[in-house]
């Protein structure tokens, strides 16, 4: 497997160019663990789709989120780089303190702001429906506050697919009502 992820910049231009799949945007914040867990474990691992997740994450300490994933879903699961080509039945996993956009079918890495509101799944969001269009689909999971809120409409106007976990079932209702 190791060698799958490790391309060359070339391949990996060459991988992203060739990928025409959807690609599946996953929003979460605090309670959104069992909401992953539950959606990951109920997924084919053979959709053809690229699984993004994006989550609010402490950059305080290092994220165990790809070895809890990795438990409800026969998809690899890794946490993304800098120019990372998408590839199809893959998990991705954003960093601790960092924003992700999608570009050319690669995923790109930018420092969180120091200061000032961070929204990252606002920001994946925009940038998915700029870049993927009617491919691009978002989901808003498990959280507080309202990121995800400004990105939807922007998925919705490129003719993605946007969906949202009923706050009944979330363990924190903020974003998904947001």
């Amino acid at each position: 497997m190791a060698s799958e992820t490790a391309l060359a910049p070339d391949e990996q231009t060459r991988d992203a160019a060739a990928f025409d799949a959807h690609v599946v945007a996953v929003g979460a914040s605090a309670g959104g663990l069992d909401a992953l867990e539950r959606f990951f474990a109920a997924l084919p691992a053979d959709t053809g789709a690229a699984y993004v997740v994006i989550q609010h994450l402490s950059p305080d300490h290092k994220s165990m989120m790809d070895n809890l994933l990795a438990r409800h879903t026969r998809m690899p699961v890794q946490v993304a780089t800098h120019g990372m080509a998408l590839a199809p039945d893959r998990v991705f996993l954003i960093p601790p303190a960092t924003q992700m956009t999608i570009e050319a079918g690669c995923l790109q890495l930018a420092p969180k702001p120091d200061h000032g509101l961070s929204l990252p799944i606002d920001v994946f969001f925009r940038s998915m429906a700029e870049e993927i269009g009617a491919r691009g689909v978002a989901i808003v999971l498990s959280g507080t506050g309202s990121d995800g809120a400004r990105g939807i409409p922007r998925v919705n106007e490129e003719g993605g697919l946007v969906m949202v976990q009923a706050p009944a079932s979330a363990k924190f209702d903020g974003m998904p009502r947001a």
